[in-house]
């Protein structure tokens, strides 16, 4: 008899075992939809990974195939971006990772603002990341998750780095393919080139910012990523969520895109009451479950309407 008790034992203890996998999760993360957790985050344990990510010992299931990389926006990090995404993917079954990238060479010990190299140069930090994540999981893709920034500097790793043979799907926040005309910069930055005065306000800005002037609407960096076949490349799925209420992506409509792989979204075509701005589409409900839709399309669900102030639902 104690054999035999013996013998239940170790194959409920086996059964279990193999319940709980690598790298999945022992218990449901909570699940924030609010900024406010991401600068509580940075100031206790700085440039960390969001709860949930970077597991390197998970392993994808058959529902579940492609990691998900989450690419941050400009001035954001790993840190601040991502506490409401990282922690509902991993409850979702999904192996999350997320990175800092185009970070300044020397640390800020507070606060690690990311983002700022030419994207060139974080496009290539990307690829290799994507590199080191496929070797940890054994997975053939990934699926990209990327905010602001975040959009735009994987579509340069994708179309001129090898990326579009290792991306399935490339779900975008705030995306803005066409670059942003905020306050008019774009115009006065087309104004100053026309002067010859291009190297000299580069000469200023790159240091502090490589990338920013490659967000501008007109900027060669865009010019670059609409040549050829444009942005969106033949088998890589894409997904655009926008808000009308974006401050910094202006027009909002600079994220919507063409092509038989593409779907845009407005929030406020399905939820008049979501006012989440640029920013808060980063932790925005009615947005999490267009994400988690676009990444499963296969089971994708309804998505209720919740009320969103500007910075989170």
């Amino acid at each position: 008899m104690r054999t035999m008790k013996s013998l239940v034992s170790i194959v409920l203890a086996a059964a279990l075992t193999l319940l709980v996998a690598p790298g999945a999760q022992a218990a449901t993360l909570p699940v924030p939809y609010n900024l406010a957790p991401g600068v509580t985050q940075q100031l206790l344990a700085a440039d960390s990974p969001p709860p949930g990510a970077n597991n390197w010992s998970c392993r994808p299931s058959s529902g579940h195939p492609e990691p998900v990389i989450l690419t941050h926006g400009l001035g954001a990090n790993q840190t601040v971006n991502w506490q409401t995404y990282s922690p509902l993917l991993a409850n979702n079954g999904y192996c999350v990772f997320t990175l800092t990238y185009g970070a300044p060479a020397t640390g800020v010990p507070i606060y690690q603002p990311a983002g700022l190299a030419p994207m060139e140069q974080s496009a290539a930090q990307l690829s290799a990341f994507v590199d080191k994540v496929l070797a940890a999981t054994g997975a053939a893709k990934v699926d990209i998750l990327g905010h602001s920034e975040g959009t735009l500097m994987p579509s340069y790793y994708v179309k001129f780095l090898g990326g579009a043979s290792k991306v399935d799907k490339y779900v975008s926040l705030t995306p803005l393919w066409d670059g942003t005309t905020l306050l008019g910069l774009s115009n006065l930055y087309q104004f100053v080139s026309g002067l010859g005065l291009r190297p000299v306000v580069d000469g200023v800005l790159n240091p502090v910012c490589g990338s920013c002037a490659e967000f501008l609407h007109g900027s060669d960096f865009l010019g670059k990523l609409h040549s050829g076949n444009g942005i969106f490349q033949p088998g890589v799925t894409y997904t655009n969520i926008v808000t009308r209420y974006d401050e910094l992506v202006s027009p909002y409509t600079s994220g919507l895109g063409t092509g038989p792989n593409v779907t845009n979204i407005v929030l406020q075509d399905t939820c008049g009451l979501d006012f989440a701005e640029h920013l808060g589409l980063a932790a925005d409900r009615n947005a999490a479950g267009h994400v988690l839709n676009a990444l499963d399309p296969a089971h994708a669900k309804p998505v209720p309407c919740s009320p969103a102030t500007p910075l989170g639902s």
